[in-house]
């Protein structure tokens, strides 16, 4: 993953960009949600990754998720909770696939 993918996903250091699959991400997120977007959520994560530009230091990388890293916290954590899977469209799966 490359920083410039998360901006080009519309995250970026002045927010999400309108029209912007971020954007459609956080809608979608919101409306899933009740509402709000989640705190440690696929768009809470993307944009502070897109705000900060660490994008390898989180470990998400393009040859996959970089063992003991906050990227691997956040796979075990959400394999976890969905019973030793990460599930389809979550925060691992969607902040790895941008």
């Amino acid at each position: 993953m490359s920083d410039q993918n998360v901006r080009n996903a519309g995250f970026t250091p002045s927010g999400i960009t309108a029209g912007s699959l971020g954007s459609s991400l956080m809608s979608q997120e919101a409306r899933a949600s009740g509402g709000g977007v989640p705190s440690g959520g696929a768009t809470s994560t993307l944009q502070e990754m897109g705000a900060r530009g660490t994008t390898h230091s989180s470990g998400y990388t393009s040859s996959g998720i970089s063992g003991g890293s906050r990227a691997s916290d956040t796979m075990s954590k959400e394999a976890t909770a969905h019973g030793g899977g990460v599930p389809r469209g979550g925060t691992t799966s969607t902040v790895q696939s941008i």
